[in-house]
Formats: structure tokens, C-alpha cells, sequence
């Protein structure tokens, strides 16, 4: 079936997404979500080319909705006009202590979904980069940089937000200690750890 775009079902979309990551990467208050998001490719034109406000409205609005069931922060990063910063509130750049830059993001150098973000955020700034435990990339904006290691691809049921492709990420630490290293311990059929 291929992909379409109507604005009035784009909320729902983007809630659909984040909330299978949501679930998937078990994600909740302390973690961070980075959102990379071409409009443009959402309405079915090339990336950078027709970034629209109304949309990136349409998409907070149901990235808000599920941030808020679950907890965790969401941050927005820019396109490569603002060489990829990260919209976020105040509290998370000072909590994680990271490097902040100084830009306002606007449609045409940050990106529409950069800039409703710094709109709707009570103190927004921009971070030059983070470490985000899970990430959503609707349009194929590269939020790999964004990451921490190890990053895990997801492939979630819904496979396009308007006719933009998602793609999507979670974390998990690195497995160290080679073959005789242990992951997780034995539990008996009843649940509890053996000793």
C-alpha cells in the first residue's frame, strides 16, 4: 500500500511510533528520546525543500501526548543548517551538563519540527549534542550521531508517518567480558534468582 499524507491524521501517526518505542524500549522518566523529522518528506517532497509549520504542529502534538503518558524527555534535533543541535528544555541540558550553543531554529535553517519544538518548550535551548537512550527519525534525517552505544534498529509496525520512511533506535550497554561472561542471572520457573 503506498504511504499517503492527510494533516488531520499526522498527530495520530506520530503518537503511534513513539508510543511502540515508548513500549519497546521500555522508556520512562529519566530517558531520552531524540525526534529527527523532515516535514518536507512528510508531505512527499525531497528533504529540505518544503518544510511546513502545520505539520510540524500536527506531530507534536502527538509526540506531546505520549511524552506525557510515559515520562520520558523528548528532544528535537535540527537539520544541518544548525549542524544538527538538539532542541530541548533548560532542565535536561543543565541535568546531563551538556555543551549549549546558541540558535534559534526556524523553518528554513533548523527545520519546522526544530522550530515548533523551541516554540512549545517552557525554557527551550539547543544543545550541540546528547547521548539519548532510544531515537525516532521520520524522513530519514540520520540521528545516529545522537545516539548512545550500542544502538539497537527497530522496525515498528508503522513503517511511514505521512510518505516520510521511520526508522527507529533503542540502546542497550555494551556486552562485555567475552565468552564467559554472564548477562543475566539464572532464574528458577517460580521467577526468583537462583543463587
Amino acid at each position: 500500500m503506498e504511504p499517503t499524507f492527510q494533516l488531520d491524521q499526522l498527530a495520530g501517526q506520530a503518537a503511534e511510533v513513539l508510543k511502540e518505542l515508548a513500549e519497546t524500549a521500555n522508556l520512562g522518566p529519566g530517558k531520552i528520546v531524540v525526534i529527527g523529522t523532515s516535514t518536507s518528506e512528510i508531505a512527499g517532497q525531497r528533504i529540505g525543500t518544503a518544510g511546513a509549520q502545520q505539520i510540524a504542529a500536527e506531530l507534536y502534538r502527538g509526540f506531546e501526548q505520549i511524552r506525557a503518558k510515559y515520562g520520558f524527555e523528548l528532544v528535537f534535533q535540527c537539520c544541518e543548517h544548525l549542524n544538527r543541535a538538539l532542541v530541548m528544555e533548560r532542565a535536561v541540558l543543565e541535568r546531563l551538563n551538556l555543551t549549549e550553543v546558541s540558535a534559534v531554529p526556524v523553518r528554513t535553517a533548523g527545520g519546522s519540527m526544530a522550530a515548533e519544538a523551541y516554540l512549545r518548550f517552557a525554557e527551550p535551548c539547543l544543545a550541540e549534542s546528547i547521548e539519548a537512550h532510544a531515537g525516532l527519525d521520520i524522513g530519514e534525517t540520520l540521528i545516529g550521531m545522537h545516539l548512545r552505544r550500542v544502538a539497537v534498529p527497530l522496525r515498528l509496525s508503522r513503517r511511514y508517518v505521512g510518505q516520510a520512511r521511520v526508522n527507529a533506535a533503542m540502546t542497550r550497554p555494551k556486552l562485555i567480558g567475552g565468552e564467559r561472561a554472564v548477562y543475566r542471572l539464572p532464574q528458577t520457573e517460580g521467577g526468583e534468582l537462583c543463587d
